[in-house]
């Protein structure tokens, strides 16, 4: 099996490559700090846009800067997991706030985002050819776990 975790300089190369032979590539990106039904929802309908799926992944610094006490799982790890999807095809790390540079040096064919992102506010939509914002499913999020686990576990702490 090859490796799908792969430096930006490595996935230019490959998706360069692929692009050549004619495959459609699709992009997206996010923290996928804690995996969830949803982001495999998203993941499989954003493969469907195409042939190659990447996706972008937030470094640990880039979330820490987005989102305050975050991330809950590292990197490596979040990859990791990543990878066993059968619909992932590649997947790097970038580490600005947004994808934008990854998408100019990726130039994907398609970007691909959850419901939450209104279409016309999804990063790089301006730059390539197809943008999608996926249907929201209500009650998926990370931010939701957290409060669930919060919630419910925070008062058997002290039992």
């Amino acid at each position: 099996m090859t490796n799908k975790i792969l430096l930006m300089d490595e996935l230019i190369t490959v998706i360069n490559r692929l692009k050549g032979q004619g495959r459609k590539i699709v992009f997206t990106n996010g923290c996928f700090d804690i995996i969830h039904a949803g982001h495999v929802r998203c993941l499989r309908e954003a493969k469907s846009h195409g042939d190659i799926l990447i996706i972008g992944v937030n470094s640990d610094s880039s979330i820490s800067a987005i989102k305050k006490g975050r991330p809950i799982i590292n990197q490596g790890q979040r990859c990791e997991v990543l990878s066993a999807f059968d619909m992932v095809d590649f997947i790097t790390v970038f580490n600005e706030n947004t994808p934008v540079e990854a998408i100019k040096k990726l130039h994907p064919d398609v970007i691909v985002k959850g419901g939450d992102w209104n279409k016309e506010d999804i990063v790089g939509a301006d730059i390539v050819k197809e943008a999608h914002s996926l249907p929201y499913h209500d009650g998926l999020s990370t931010t939701n776990i957290i409060d669930v686990i919060i919630n419910k576990y925070l008062g058997k702490l002290g039992s």
